[in-house]
């Protein structure tokens, strides 16, 4: 059976929202209704999960409260105040380097910050913190007693979340920086003491206008990490 996704309408429409989706690193600073964010998080918790435990918490910060944790976050950075952690392996296989130093390479040079200058680099960084301007600021928390099949669950929750944002014309960027303040992030929400920040993630409308408004990072393409087996040619 021969099911061709381009002669199918509502493939076109959700190939296409999928498509659109970019990491946004500055926003515009229109404000997001309550109601519209409520109806993205319902749109996302249809996202699968094993054995259905759902085992993501949500805080959804805007105006003041979004404000008081940019502003607690900041000052942890300046004063490196953060916990160790490890995004990445130190040595990442050849392809994943090179994609990660392409991205640095496109990122940084789009606001003109050299390799080298690590002053500048830490004023980007910092960026991260005040959501990059977004209106709307969410952290994601995880019991810490879970195992990675319930950090893989989700990490489909928050793609899902991404996507039901793109459909109503929002952008977003899943910001793993937010994990190195446990301990503020912690305090400030007043999370349960067992629970772990798995990221934060910038909400709103993208600025155009602004050289990070929108990078453009190439997929790779399907043949360069599937393989196919036991099909007909």
């Amino acid at each position: 059976m021969k099911n061709d996704r381009s002669t199918h309408p509502d493939a076109r429409i959700v190939d296409a929202v999928i498509r659109s989706r970019r990491a946004v690193r500055a926003f515009k600073q229109h404000a997001i209704a309550r109601d519209v964010v409520e109806q993205i998080l319902d749109v996302a918790r249809s996202a699968p999960s094993n054995a259905n435990t759902q085992p993501w918490r949500v805080d959804v910060l805007a105006g003041r409260d979004k404000c008081a944790l940019s502003h607690a976050l900041r000052c942890a950075h300046e004063q490196d105040l953060h916990a160790p952690l490890k995004y990445l392996p130190d040595l990442l296989p050849y392809a994943l380097r090179t994609r990660r130093e392409s991205f640095g390479a496109t990122y940084y040079g789009a606001l003109g910050v050299q390799k080298q200058d690590l002053l500048q680099r830490a004023r980007v960084t910092a960026r991260n913190f005040d959501f990059f301007g977004a209106p709307v600021g969410l952290i994601f928390s995880i019991d810490s007693t879970l195992t990675k099949f319930s950090w893989l669950d989700y990490g489909i929750f928050l793609q899902t979340v991404m996507v039901a944002a793109r459909a109503v014309g929002l952008d977003t960027c899943a910001q793993v920086s937010f994990a190195r303040f446990q301990n503020v992030i912690a305090e400030h929400l007043e999370l349960p003491p067992e629970f772990e920040v798995v990221c934060g993630m910038s909400l709103g409308l993208s600025d155009c206008d602004s050289p990070v408004g929108s990078l453009d990072m190439e997929p790779e393409p399907v043949q360069n990490f599937a393989r196919f087996r036991g099909f007909e040619s």
